[in-house]
């Protein structure tokens, strides 16, 4: 039996808190610091780590793809956190100053990075292609704001019925293109779409009651 301290707490299961500062840097190659955030943390939805070149001219990300024996095969974000780097993907070259995002999709591809300054870090996130999905609904009714306020409705029903292909039952969703779809002058749609959002999530109800939207069609709003 494993003593209860082996055992993560309340706190642990909620909240994992650390900084880059105080993440190991360890020699694992001839290229760079390898900075363990993963596994100091315990994720296991997505890969995570850091890498650090102390001194300019140094390598961060050792040359590599994402095909061989100690590689997830996945495809990787790069996100410049300190210093200033430069890339070689493929064969392009990225120039990449702190806040910089390199994102390789193809993990065939090859990629490196060396250090414009000193103390350059470089956080890389990985995963599988696909393998995360789907996405969060959210993403979809954010990203339909632009068209939705620019009055391109059609738009703003196309990004979130393709968010409706995982999150088919979706009330928000629902509601969202049953509101489009009266601004874009089609009533059946709507109609049909507030229907489901109502049956789905009791919330649409109250935003439906003054949400001028949906005034096109408010003389047939399911009771």
């Amino acid at each position: 039996m494993s003593d209860s301290h082996d055992r993560p707490s309340a706190v642990d299961r909620r909240l994992r808190v650390t900084r880059l500062d105080d993440l190991e840097r360890i020699q694992a190659t001839d290229e760079g610091l390898w900075r363990p955030i993963r596994r100091a943390l315990g994720i296991t939805a997505f890969g995570v780590n850091a890498y650090t070149a102390p001194r300019a001219g140094e390598p961060v990300i050792e040359r590599h793809d994402e095909t061989g024996t100690g590689s997830g095969h996945h495809e990787e974000l790069y996100l410049v956190v300190t210093g200033h780097a430069r890339f070689r993907v493929g064969d392009e070259d990225v120039d990449a100053p702190r806040g910089t995002l390199v994102f390789v999709p193809d993990p065939a591809v090859t990629r490196e990075a060396r250090a414009e300054a000193d103390d350059t870090t470089v956080v890389v996130i990985g995963g599988r292609p696909g393998a995360a999905l789907p996405v969060a609904p959210f993403e979809y009714w954010f990203a339909a704001q632009a068209p939705y306020h620019a009055g391109d409705y059609r738009r703003a029903i196309e990004i979130v019925e393709e968010g409706l292909q995982a999150w088919p039952g979706h009330g928000t969703m629902h509601y969202q293109l049953a509101c489009f779809h009266a601004l874009d002058g089609n009533r059946d749609a709507a109609v049909a779409h507030l229907t489901r959002a109502f049956a789905a999530d009791d919330r649409t109800r109250e935003w439906a009651a003054d949400d001028t939207d949906l005034d096109s069609i408010r003389d047939a709003i399911p009771a």
